[in-house]
């Protein structure tokens, strides 16, 4: 009996993380067949561990990289635009450190700031009195001047679900926990092997060109997959954070100086916390098993505690993570200096079959870099559609970016006899898509089985319906930060209730 040939598709993208989402996004929408395949959960590596802002990279200034700090800057509101309900602006407070750089450096570089992106709804920079401004409060006494400028915050994990379910809204083929272990070019096309992680089945598709955005794993594709030995693109570069109880009362984020020319970050976090980071450590081990050091956690409470009154110590942390961003190796001495650039480089052609190695980039660019993508698979297999992701939106994004308000409060109506803690939240995850998942409830009791927190059977069968979760950490700390609120008991019978399902 002969075995059945699948029909190629157009385009095969490794990698669930937010390049790879973004291109198979983009791709589909312009009318390409696409499959992606992940080997693990959407969003597992560098996508999901990430500082969450959608900035230009202020630092950035100071190593001339004035190209990316625009591109950056000019998809903040953008980016707000399409996702309004996961991605939101923030004013972030610089207090001037009197041993560090001059206030008349700050001032200069956020004036940069201001004006190299285009910004239109975003409010521009204003200098501080911190004696007497609320931000001043949980700070120590010495520091008197601030400079208070913006960027947005994202849902990073989120942000990749979105996209990925807008790619199969759009006719995307997305395979999770889905392995590509053999890749070769077989009469123009590539012949490719893929295995499924949990039941370890084999099968083979093909591809008129691949696109290999795996992150952290990407020279591992090009060794293992694509049988190039020897190959070295990225940097590896560890990025860790810590999670501990609020230190502050207000809504603004701080930035904070360090001694050793780094900034890190101290961002109010789902309501209850407060998220300090990050570091900028080279890693030379397996990208799937980074975790922060003592060192590193030394690290980020003595830079925050240089600041705040009340010092940052370890008892206070509730959740550490860390990821691994994948940095284009262009040479740079020290981690931090290393660019955040993207760089693209394809290999072969239309005749032989070609693949299309996506190396570094951050988060605030993947559109561009998606859409940049798109247009050279088209010059490489033939152009189909046109650009159009700039004006659209991602799943549950269509309202106002200053309408988030009105629609929990329409969500709130709508469901009188729930908590309006739980719409709000659902309506910030959701958008205009909260409605279709509360459905028929009319009260707590038909969210069905409770799994501690604000979290019932009913937001679960719908994020394993329709975003692909199938473990307790997809829904508890990638679909959402419940996992901050639950307790180990809870998660069991999470993933008791998720194994009788999948």
């Amino acid at each position: 009996m002969t075995e059945t040939v699948p029909e190629p598709v157009d385009i095969l993208v490794i990698g669930g993380g937010v390049n790879g989402c973004g291109i198979a996004r983009d791709a589909a929408g312009r009318g390409y067949s696409v499959m992606l395949c992940e080997m693990d959960d959407l969003a597992s590596g560098t996508s999901s561990a990430a500082t969450k802002l959608v900035h230009g990279g202020l630092r950035y200034l100071e190593h001339f990289k004035f190209r990316l700090v625009h591109e950056s800057l000019a998809e903040r509101e953008v980016l707000w635009a399409s996702a309004p309900h996961i991605i939101w602006p923030l004013r972030f407070v610089l207090p001037h450190h009197r041993g560090l750089r001059p206030a008349f450096v700050l001032r200069t570089g956020l004036l940069m700031y201001d004006t190299l992106g285009g910004r239109k709804l975003l409010p521009a920079t204003e200098t501080l009195d911190l004696s007497k401004d609320e931000a001043g409060r949980p700070l120590k006494e010495g520091f008197r001047t601030g400079f208070e400028y913006s960027d947005c915050w994202v849902d990073d994990a989120r942000l990749v679900a979105l996209t990925a379910r807008d790619a199969a809204d759009r006719g995307a083929e997305i395979r999770t926990r889905t392995k590509v272990i053999s890749a070769h070019r077989d009469s123009g096309l590539w012949t490719i092997g893929i295995e499924n992680q949990v039941s370890k089945a084999r099968e083979t598709v093909r591809a008129r060109l691949l696109v290999n955005a795996a992150g952290p794993w990407v020279d591992m594709v090009i060794i293992e997959a694509l049988g190039q030995n020897g190959a070295h693109n990225v940097r590896l570069v560890k990025g860790s954070h810590i999670v501990v109880r609020k230190q502050f009362e207000h809504d603004r984020c701080y930035i904070f100086q360090n001694a050793d020319g780094r900034i890190i970050f101290a961002i109010p976090y789902e309501q209850d916390f407060t998220l300090i980071g990050t570091t900028d450590l080279d890693y030379h081990g397996k990208p799937g098993a980074v975790e922060i050091t003592e060192e590193e956690t030394a690290y980020l409470c003595s830079a925050a505690s240089e600041y705040f009154r009340k010092p940052v110590t370890r008892d206070e942390i509730v959740w550490t993570y860390s990821g691994v961003r994948p940095l284009f190796d262009d040479g740079a001495s020290a981690a931090q200096e290393a660019t955040r650039d993207y760089v693209l480089r394809t290999a072969g052609d239309k005749l032989a079959g070609a693949v299309v190695n996506v190396f570094g980039g951050k988060l605030t660019t993947f559109r561009r870099l998606s859409e940049e993508v798109v247009e050279r698979i088209a010059d490489i297999i033939g152009h189909k559609g046109h650009r159009w992701t700039r004006d659209a939106h991602l799943p549950g994004g269509d309202f106002p970016v200053t309408g988030f308000d009105a629609l929990a409060d329409r969500l709130q109506a709508r469901y009188p006899q729930l908590d309006p803690k739980l719409t709000r939240r659902l309506t910030r995850l959701y958008g205009t898509k909260a409605g279709a998942l509360l459905g028929d409830a009319a009260e707590a009791g038909d969210l069905g089985q409770h799994f501690g927190a604000d979290l019932h059977a009913r937001e679960v069968d719908y994020l394993m319906a329709n975003e692909w979760a199938r473990t307790a950490d997809d829904v508890l700390w990638r679909r959402t930060k419940l996992g901050l609120r639950v307790t180990p008991e809870d998660k069991a019978r999470l993933s008791a209730y998720m194994a009788e399902r999948v």
